[in-house]
């Protein structure tokens, strides 16, 4: 598993860029560019159990691990949520569970700097190489904007 690193500066505040990030509707806007109809279920308290799902009611079953507003958020990532549910138990999901994607909000001369690391596993580092930038120039217009 690799993890990868992405940055890049938007001019707007701390609090925007992570309301922005993690809240309905731009959360589904801005995570469009991995899967159009993607979306979540449940909270990002730190502690919460989150279920990131594409428009079949499939992905990824998580918890927030740690969560400081508008400065930190860690996602563990604990196995995948296919047609037959959740499964964070076969030996599949425990090749690369847990796994973790974290975001950092700094702030930077005219706005903030958000950085992000994501553990890749099961050969889309080339995928997500190419769409976490996409991702973030989305996020970047939506935050500059007026949404």
């Amino acid at each position: 598993m690799n993890t990868q690193h992405f940055d890049i500066h938007i001019a707007a505040p701390r609090e925007r860029v992570w309301a922005t990030m993690l809240q309905s509707p731009t959360y589904e806007q801005w995570t469009s560019v991995f899967c159009e109809g993607s979306r979540f279920e449940g909270s990002w308290n730190a502690g919460e159990r989150i279920r990131f799902l594409g428009p079949n009611g499939q992905g990824m079953v998580s918890e927030i691990a740690e969560h400081r507003p508008a400065e930190f958020v860690s996602i563990r990532h604990l196995g995948m949520i296919g047609p037959q549910g959740e499964d964070t138990t076969s030996e599949a999901v425990k090749a690369w569970a847990p796994c973790h994607e974290n975001y950092r909000f700094t702030d930077e001369a005219g706005g903030t700097r958000l950085r992000v690391a994501a553990d890749v596993f099961g050969g889309y580092d080339d995928h997500m190489a190419r769409t976490w930038p996409l991702a973030l120039e989305k996020l970047k217009t939506l935050c500059e904007g007026t949404h």
